[in-house]
């Protein structure tokens, strides 16, 4: 099968790309109701075990910036398969190492390993058709943070009852199945750009000079993920404090709230076209600053976590939706390259969340996390209120 731009892409290889893009950028996250857990085993401080998270994320910026612009000059089945044999190599590295130094570096290799998600988006973005390209892109987004919240749930889970090395041993086979499934259906299609490694990363920095609403919607929805990162980094640690006193499991519980926020907010995309970026942008931060508002105040119960935790994920999803279509649909003929100065923005905002949000913690406690959180979604709001009414216009 060969898809042609703006053609269509069947539903049945939507799903598909949805399914393994969960489980792709579930790599990133399984550590991080287990940080707790890690850093008593290891003997390291709650600092150092953080950093594991803040390495993945950083390496995953890294992964965005490089390798996600190859989309655009070379086979992206085989770019997809690269990326998925060197993530399930880090993984069995986390699975057997006691080293925290060698974590970090796995950590950092598995988060430049897990942007195949990102390889995704630019398809549906490029190849749907024009009445489909929200809706697609929002299916494969879902898929995306199901995987985000579900491995907390999974991580939280088996790392109580079977210890935290158990999730990565399971995602060896995980990845071992991904990569079948992709040599054998991920279809051909051409390639968006001739000429060489390096003219292809000056035309990302060309891009970027001279496409200002790229950069505008790329900070906001950055600052958006920066928000919820914010809530998970630190939930383990809150939790196991009073008055829960609660293990890896019940962080991983919480995460199967934030799933259902994704799933039923699924079929937000096709509101996009309908409301405009702005406008979208403003609903989904305001709900966040009201997440952090109720995780501020009824932090000493499970109900108040429960709705924070909805709130701020459906939040993200309205932003980083309408944003990062709003960037593809803008360049389509440089979908991989557009995606990559998205992505690479919105993942630097989320380690800074996930760094300073665990700074928040150790200076303030949870007060201080839910202040970062709720900064970072005040900084969405206030680009959406400075924009200009021509970038509205035109992104309508």
């Amino acid at each position: 099968m060969i898809l042609q731009e703006n053609k269509g892409i069947p539903i049945k290889m939507v799903v598909m790309l949805s399914i393994i893009a969960g489980f792709m950028v579930a790599n990133i996250y399984y550590n991080q109701p287990l940080l707790e857990v890690i850093a008593k085993e290891l003997r390291v401080t709650s600092i150092e075990s953080n950093l594991l998270a803040v390495f993945t994320q950083v390496g995953y910026a890294f992964g965005l910036l490089l390798i996600i612009p190859m989309g655009d000059l070379y086979n992206r089945r085989k770019l997809i398969l690269a990326c998925i044999i060197m993530s399930l190599l880090m993984t069995a590295i986390m699975s057997v190492t006691h080293s925290i130094y060698i974590m970090w570096i796995a950590s950092f290799f598995i988060g430049i390993s897990s942007i195949v998600p990102q390889i995704f988006m630019p398809i549906a973005g490029q190849y749907s058709e024009p009445e489909n390209k929200s809706r697609n892109m929002g299916y494969i987004l879902t898929g995306l943070l199901v995987g985000i919240l579900a491995s907390r749930v999974l991580g939280g889970l088996i790392g109580k009852e079977f210890g935290w090395r158990m999730i990565y041993e399971i995602n060896i086979i995980i990845m071992i199945l991904c990569a079948f499934f992709i040599w054998k259906l991920f279809p051909n299609m051409k390639r968006n750009f001739t000429g060489n490694y390096i003219e292809l990363m000056c035309s990302v920095f060309h891009i970027f000079k001279t496409h200002p609403r790229i950069r505008l919607n790329s900070i906001r929805a950055g600052l958006a993920f920066g928000s919820m990162l914010s809530i998970w980094s630190c939930m383990a640690f809150h939790l196991s404090g009073s008055p829960f006193y609660a293990g890896s499991d019940m962080v991983g519980m919480l995460g199967l709230c934030g799933v259902a926020g994704a799933v039923a907010s699924m079929n937000i995309g096709k509101y996009v076209s309908r409301l405009g970026i702005r406008r979208f942008s403003l609903i989904g931060a305001s709900l966040q600053v009201i997440a952090w508002l109720i995780a501020l105040l009824f932090c000493r119960t499970y109900e108040g976590l429960i709705f924070a935790v909805v709130l701020v994920d459906i939040g993200l999803q309205c932003q980083q939706l309408s944003n990062q279509s709003g960037c593809i649909q803008e360049l389509p003929s440089a979908a991989s390259r557009v995606n990559t100065i998205f992505m690479t923005t919105y993942f630097v905002f989320g380690a800074m969340g996930t760094f300073v949000s665990s700074l928040g913690w150790n200076l303030f406690g949870w007060a201080g996390v839910c202040m970062v959180g709720a900064f970072f979604a005040c900084g969405s709001i206030l680009i959406s209120l400075r924009e200009k009414k021509s970038f509205e216009i035109n992104n309508k």
